[in-house]
């Protein structure tokens, strides 16, 4: 019966955060609001190397969920590897050269076909890419960014949307408009 929960509790998790699926174009792209749609970056415009251990804690609708992961990002590429407690590999999520991929043995490729990495790279974008670009790309979207110190946020007008606190441990993303929030643990130190 446990190991009945636990495998429910990672497909869950992984199709609430992972957003599986393949994509890939030229201009790869994730509605933010109705009306707004922010093209993701390049690569190059990432803030500072990361090859990194990270622990996940996600909010969504009411129920937390918590994953290991391996975040190796670049201005060449951006590879997530997530895990379970015992070890397992539960999916990956990698961008490089325009493509976002994902793959899974745990989430059934039927159900992979309904999801889109594609937000999982534009949060990590909005974590830790570079606020100048990223605020320039958000300004062509119809939105505003934000930034006081390690904190970014991202506004409709006058409404806060998404919201980016960071430590030198930890980065925690607030999606108010979709509901989720998600906090990050791991040696952030330069990263702000």
């Amino acid at each position: 019966m446990r190991a009945m929960k636990l495998l429910y509790l990672y497909i869950v998790c992984a199709v609430c955060i992972l957003s599986c699926a393949s994509v890939s174009g030229k201009d790869l792209y994730v509605n933010i609001t109705d009306s707004s749609k922010f093209v993701l970056l390049p690569t190059e415009g990432i803030e500072q190397d990361m090859d990194m251990a990270q622990f996940l804690s996600a909010k969504f609708r009411g129920k937390d969920y918590f994953l290991n992961g391996w975040v190796k990002a670049n201005k060449d590429e951006i590879e997530m590897v997530f895990f379970n407690e015992l070890g397992t590999n539960l999916g990956e999520i990698s961008y490089k050269n325009g493509a976002v991929r994902f793959s899974s043995d745990v989430i059934p490729k039927s159900a992979v076909k309904y999801f889109k990495p594609e937000y999982i790279i534009s949060d990590f974008q909005f974590c830790f890419y570079d606020p100048i670009l990223l605020g320039e790309s958000l300004k062509n979207s119809g939105l505003i960014m934000e930034t006081n110190g390690g904190s970014r946020r991202i506004l409709n007008g006058n409404d806060i949307i998404i919201e980016v606190k960071k430590t030198n441990n930890s980065v925690e993303l607030i999606n108010r408009l979709q509901g989720y929030s998600y906090t990050l643990e791991g040696d952030f130190h330069g990263t702000r």
